[in-house]
């Protein structure tokens, strides 16, 4: 089908407009919102990952990717709500309390939509108790904590025992990321595992998905 390798390469040159005009294209021919998730949206993601680990896309290829991917989901998502369709796993993201940055999260959520999930971000500084509120009321199975700042590192394992306070840890996988956070940070607070960019963030997040199933 035309339409599904329009929209994976609309995606893949981060070209929003169009990814907008094609997936409009789609839904007035019938064609399923899940299938142009699974066979052009998730395969472009997925595309642009490799091309950022093999260093030929760099973060702004990243963002316009995104933005295109995100353009396309607009339309699909009302469609998804109003027949009951779900998408793969539910993964709840945020920049912790008292970190502001939100290039590297965003970047991240991106990603994570366009390979098939659906992500409730809850933008930046965000405290522990807001965590701890989204897996109540959105029941994810993963929830992602980003922190570009090493004074704003701690608020990282103040979110996981605050999780663990409210009894929802053992509910979902903690995957953390951002500049100066480390494996090492992640042993040490209990987190499930730690992600140094986006394209690695999403096998990690399929990863702990598996061994949950």
């Amino acid at each position: 089908m035309a339409q599904l390798k329009e929209l994976y390469e609309a995606i893949l040159n981060g070209d929003a407009k169009k990814a907008h005009a094609v997936t409009q294209a789609a839904i007035a021919t019938g064609m399923e919102p899940m299938l142009l998730i699974a066979e052009s949206m998730v395969p472009a993601m997925d595309e642009v990952g490799r091309l950022f680990e093999e260093e030929e896309y760099f973060v702004p290829e990243l963002l316009l990717a995104g933005r295109a991917m995100r353009s396309a989901m607009e339309l699909l998502r009302p469609l998804m709500v109003a027949s009951g369709e779900k998408l793969s796993a539910k993964v709840v993201i945020g920049t912790v309390k008292g970190d502001l940055h939100d290039i590297g999260k965003n970047i991240v959520a991106s990603m994570l939509e366009g390979s098939g999930f659906d992500v409730i971000d809850l933008g930046t500084d965000v405290a522990p108790e807001k965590f701890v509120a989204a897996v109540n009321e959105q029941e994810p199975q993963v929830v992602c904590m980003s922190a570009l700042l090493t004074v704003t590192m701690p608020a990282m394992k103040t979110t996981i025992d605050a999780l663990k306070a409210a009894g929802v840890r053992t509910r979902v996988k903690v995957l953390i990321g951002g500049a100066p956070v480390t494996m090492q940070y992640a042993r040490e607070i209990g987190a499930d595992g730690y992600s140094e960019n986006a394209s690695a963030a999403v096998g990690l997040v399929r990863s702990l998905l598996a061994e949950r199933k």
